[in-house]
């Protein structure tokens, strides 16, 4: 057996405790996928980290409902599984990964994908217990002000890559606040919010989902490493091509991570975007900023 250079990354500041689990899962000897599951559904059932738009405490839609996006995808071909404005489940990643192992289909969504957890003994919360008080408050204050909420964009993404090569990426979200109902972004697509390949490595994307999924970053990500790129020299790439396309200076929200099979982490970002990672040369969770990448 081949062993690795095991590595964990996610998204944004808050995702550091979650690297920081699946640091500790890794070397507990675990495998990728349930390593990305336990560390997401911890994020995804804090009420606090709900105001970072994931799970429990997320912001709700127009018609104040929380409604969850997730998917969980490992690199062994044709391993995917998604969930979309799924309502009442607090941790939409262990539903993702239910539809991934226990039904013929890839992505349910809405109604399904609600009677498809319970049957599988998932509880539905009431909606009020899905809310935070700061996300109460804020939908209040949509209501009245119709004030929507700067860079509600974070969503989480995590990558692991266990000691016998597996890697597994997965994300979640509640979904732009106060999106219209039924509303699904990027982030349970694959190719857009994530994607797998265990011959090179995996991506993962975060921001304004309604135009990421329009550029299948994640996808573009791992084929230039594929084709021999690092994952720094792969996302910066997939960030120029989709500014090119654009044909001005201003570029949508966007936050690229990837990781390959050597344990080494990538990103590109057109906003400020700090990221978490670790690998087995690393001591400690370390945290990066990337700086708005400048075309």
């Amino acid at each position: 057996m081949h062993l690795c250079q095991m590595a964990a990354v996610g998204t944004w500041s808050f995702s550091r405790p979650a690297v920081d689990r699946m640091r500790s899962l890794l070397l507990a000897g675990q495998n990728a996928t349930d390593v990305v599951e336990t560390a997401m559904a911890e994020v995804e059932d804090d009420l606090d980290t709900g105001r970072h738009i994931v799970g429990r405490g997320g912001f709700p839609n127009a018609s104040g409902v929380v409604e969850c996006d997730a998917a969980i995808m490992e690199g062994l071909p044709g391993r995917f599984g998604a969930v979309a404005a799924l309502r009442g489940i607090p941790q939409p990643c262990r539903v993702a990964r239910k539809v991934m192992e226990k039904s013929p289909h890839s992505l349910l969504v809405g109604e399904g994908a609600e009677a498809f957890a319970q049957n599988l003994g998932f509880t539905s919360e009431p909606n009020e217990k899905m809310l935070s008080d700061h996300t109460t408050s804020a939908y209040q204050e949509f209501l009245e002000k119709k004030k929507p909420i700067k860079g509600g964009f974070d969503t989480i993404g995590l990558i692991a890559l266990d000691l016998s090569g597996n890697i597994t990426v997965g994300v979640s979200t509640s979904g732009a606040p106060f999106k219209l109902p039924g509303r699904v972004g990027d982030s349970p697509l694959p190719g857009c919010g994530l994607y797998a390949d265990h011959t090179v490595g995996a991506a993962a994307a975060t921001g304004d989902g309604d135009k990421i999924m329009c550029y299948c970053p994640s996808f573009h990500v791992v084929q230039l490493m594929k084709q021999g790129s690092s994952p720094n020299e792969a996302c910066h790439a997939v960030l120029a091509d989709i500014q090119r396309r654009l044909g001005c200076n201003q570029c949508f929200e966007i936050g690229l991570i990837s990781l390959n099979l050597k344990g080494e982490v990538g990103a590109a970002s057109s906003v400020e975007f700090p990221y978490t990672f670790w690998n087995q040369e690393l001591d400690s969770v370390k945290e990066l900023i990337i700086n708005q990448q400048k075309f």
